[in-house]
């Protein structure tokens, strides 16, 4: 299979679902538990047909859905055609694909002392490193941890969030950052990413799938 870009991605995704952090995601917003136990029997089933399985996170009102094609590292056909699956399941019982909302965090370390600091957060996180030199939990439950070297100039920020978002709830945070008093600090890489900062000057990111390839 073909792993695919962000935009091929999100031209051929089923309605209500986005691609954040190398990975297709949906809500299904359930109402009830007996409803989202439900669905998780059927998509199971439908993913046994398939032979290709997603990451289902059952909740009392939602079930989360998350695709990605593990062979490639990314998104592939595989996965839009079971996303189209589960779609149809879920409307089959009155329940929607909804991804508005949807964010994924991971945590950056800014670091004059990069790469010597990533044997000590191995150690203490007790999840490896992957190709690219990051910390991933291989179950996924905990956020991912990337390093990046920055200055030695005080006062500086240690750690970072970044927080994946679809394209179109950036500009709304962004508004909304801005008028509960943070500040626009760069858009340079927009729209990869923005930073913004808090009235104090903590940064954080805002990162789409743009503009990555």
């Amino acid at each position: 299979m073909t792993k695919l870009s962000g935009r091929e991605i999100t031209e051929r995704a089923p309605q209500g679902w986005v691609y954040l952090l190398g990975a297709l995601r949906t809500r299904l917003r359930t109402g009830d538990f007996a409803t989202g136990l439900a669905l998780v029997n059927t998509i199971g089933a439908a993913a046994e047909a398939a032979d290709h399985h997603p990451d289902l996170d059952l909740r009392y009102t939602y079930l989360d859905v998350v695709l990605s094609s593990h062979d490639v590292g990314g998104v592939t056909g595989r996965d839009l055609r079971l996303a189209a699956t589960i779609s149809q399941l879920a409307d089959s019982v009155g329940v929607a694909a909804a991804a508005n909302g949807l964010a994924v965090v991971e945590l950056a370390l800014d670091s004059p002392g990069f790469p010597e600091q990533l044997d000590f957060w191995e150690a203490v996180l007790g999840y490896p490193r992957d190709a690219e030199g990051d910390l991933r939990d291989p179950y996924g439950k905990v956020p991912l941890i990337w390093f990046q070297r920055s200055g030695s100039e005080e006062p500086r920020q240690r750690w970072h969030p970044d927080l994946w978002v679809d394209p179109s709830e950036v500009r709304p945070r962004i508004d909304r950052a801005l008028a509960a008093g943070g500040t626009l600090v760069s858009d340079a890489e927009a729209p990869s990413f923005w930073v913004l900062a808090d009235p104090e000057g903590n940064k954080v990111c805002l990162c789409t799938w743009q503009d990555r390839g």
